[in-house]
């Protein structure tokens, strides 16, 4: 099964590109009609638009639709220019005129076949020849409107043109054309003579050359659009993404899922998360569609995705920074020509062999913290009080998935206090207890001991071996209780839920290594006495209250702890 799906795939794209054509004569093919009157129809409509449209039956019986001739350079530009701007049918094609027989359009005689020559061009200077003005208007006078267009398609990918692309050389183009003249220190006329079209349109084909520049139509995601596929190749299926790789971390992916605005929501999180996206960049998302810009020192990014009939389909298109000129282009093309098709990625194409983890996201990296602590809320507005006082080394720091920013509290203890950079509204909040707790008495430690690969906190439970520190330090209580490096930062509770302390980090040393149930807190009074220090007001309990059944303390834990991340 596995052989024939690939078996599929290769087939499909080898489809995908044509390979150039060495014929010196070429046309382009838009459509075919099985009838002469429909032919003749078509052949109309399309001679409205275009001046050189001709019409040759096929050796098939049917009746071809072309535009042309062209030299083989000519028209395989034109026919991508046609194609960007929706002018022809996206599975037009160039032929070389080997199948075409009679022709019909325009009317002529039943022996007139493909060998067709078209009348010399009035003679233009040279290249190297400095044209006059009058003679630059006369060059361009003789261009038909797909040559005109192309100059404007030309003068818009470099920058110079931002305007409709219609053939019609008016003020706008008029100014590009200035602009452009500008930019290379020429005289500024606002025509261009023969030379700088020349100039222009060879720059131009030879970046979409380098780019490679495709039609795309993928059944299996139900997507259409222009791709690089002189950068990227087909990869693999792993739903929701189809992936095309290239080198030097360029990479895109197709994005094709069923989905709702929730689903849409969600994607939208998600992809913020992975590796492969950076995380710096303008992002935007609205009802039914969002689009992320990623800027690092290494890469950039480009994604768009849209929500339609219950479709989510969109792409990803990732480069080097140093290739950004031409990619940021292709990214412009793939969004100008995106297109759903039918049809939807189907998990079941999802290869059974491939690596899965829970740092991959279909076949991606999930972007992963320096380290993670715990931490828990001590205000109604979502301040948090944890510990670490390396936390100032973290190129940012997260409270769940809301930035936050440190303020040292305590730096002996290792206090500080997270503030989010949006208000949030904590399901509970600490109550510091203000009597002691009782020697040998029943205590819970919460925290994210696994990193994070738990969703809520984890309860360990243990007792209060001592009010004190080891050297009698009566700021610090020693704990008899087994946690790990992700529980430090967290909330020790009584059976009333109270909070007695807060968890530090171990202080093992080369010369002295404690038995593993021997940890240390923070004491309740010295942290409340930091937060009021800092101006905080927290909630304190002037005696016990009455113990918690487990689940209601799991709870109460639950709501108040949370997982802090440290990030580059």
């Amino acid at each position: 099964m596995k052989q024939s799906i690939f078996a599929v795939i290769a087939l499909v794209l080898a489809c995908l590109v044509r390979p150039a054509l060495s014929q010196e004569q070429v046309w382009i093919q838009v459509e075919a009609q099985p009838t002469l009157e429909q032919a003749e129809q078509r052949a109309r409509t399309y001679a409205a638009e275009f001046g050189n449209v001709v019409g040759y039956r096929l050796n098939s019986g049917w009746y071809a639709i072309a535009i042309g001739p062209y030299s083989t350079f000519e028209g395989e530009r034109n026919l991508r220019n046609f194609r960007l701007l929706g002018d022809v049918p996206a599975d037009s094609f160039i032929s070389d005129g080997s199948g075409y027989a009679q022709r019909y359009w325009p009317s002529g005689t039943a022996q007139e076949t493909t060998q067709v020559t078209t009348a010399p061009a009035a003679p233009t200077p040279a290249l190297g020849t400095q044209e006059t003005v009058r003679e630059a208007r006369a060059s361009e006078a003789a261009l038909d409107r797909p040559a005109r267009e192309a100059l404007q398609v030309a003068l818009k990918w470099y920058g110079f043109y931002s305007s409709t692309i219609d053939g019609a050389f008016g003020p706008g183009t008029r100014r590009a054309m200035s602009d452009y003249q500008i930019a290379f220190g020429e005289e500024v006329t606002g025509v261009l003579t023969t030379a700088q079209r020349a100039r222009l349109l060879s720059a131009y084909d030879e970046d979409i050359s380098a780019l490679g520049m495709a039609r795309v139509e993928s059944n299996e995601t139900g997507i259409a659009l222009d791709m690089p596929l002189g950068r990227v190749a087909f990869s693999r299926f792993e739903p929701p993404f189809a992936h095309f790789e290239g080198a030097e971390q360029t990479k895109a992916l197709l994005i094709s899922q069923e989905g709702t605005g929730a689903t849409l929501r969600s994607l939208y999180t998600t992809l913020q998360t992975l590796e492969v996206i950076p995380r710096e960049g303008p992002r935007s998302i609205g009802r039914d569609s969002f689009e992320i810009r990623g800027e690092s020192n290494l890469v950039s990014s480009y994604t768009y995705a849209a929500l339609e009939d219950g479709f989510i389909k969109g792409f990803t298109l990732v480069w080097p920074r140093e290739d950004s000129r031409l990619m940021v282009k292709a990214a412009e093309l793939m969004r100008d020509s995106f297109e759903p098709i039918e049809g939807v990625l189907d998990p079941a194409l999802a290869d059974p062999s491939a690596k899965q983890s829970l740092d991959l996201l279909a076949g991606l990296q999930v972007r992963k913290p320096l380290r993670t602590l715990s931490g828990f809320f001590v205000t109604e507005t979502g301040d948090v009080l944890t510990t670490d006082s390396s936390l100032q080394s973290c190129g940012r720091i997260t409270i769940g998935d809301t930035e936050a920013q440190l303020q040292v509290v305590d730096s002996d203890l290792g206090l500080v206090i997270l503030s989010p950079a949006q208000r949030l509204a904590p399901m509970s909040v600490a109550t510091f207890s203000e009597t002691p707790g009782r020697l040998q008495s029943e205590v819970a430690v919460a925290g994210y001991p696994y990193s994070g690969l738990l969703d809520t906190a984890t309860l360990s439970f243990g007792q209060l071996a001592d009010l004190r520190g080891l050297q009698g330090e009566d700021t610090v209580s020693r704990l008899a209780i087994q946690v790990t490096p992700g529980d430090v930062g967290g909330p020790v509770l009584d059976s009333t839920g109270s909070v007695l302390g807060m968890l530090l980090p171990r202080a093992d040393s080369g010369n002295q290594q404690l038995p593993e149930n021997v940890n240390f807190a923070a004491a309740a009074a010295a942290l409340a006495e930091g937060l009021d220090a800092a101006g905080l007001q927290v909630s304190r309990a002037a005696a016990p209250g009455e113990s918690l059944p487990p689940e209601r303390l799991a709870q109460l834990a639950a709501g108040m702890t949370v997982l802090v991340s440290c990030w580059e």
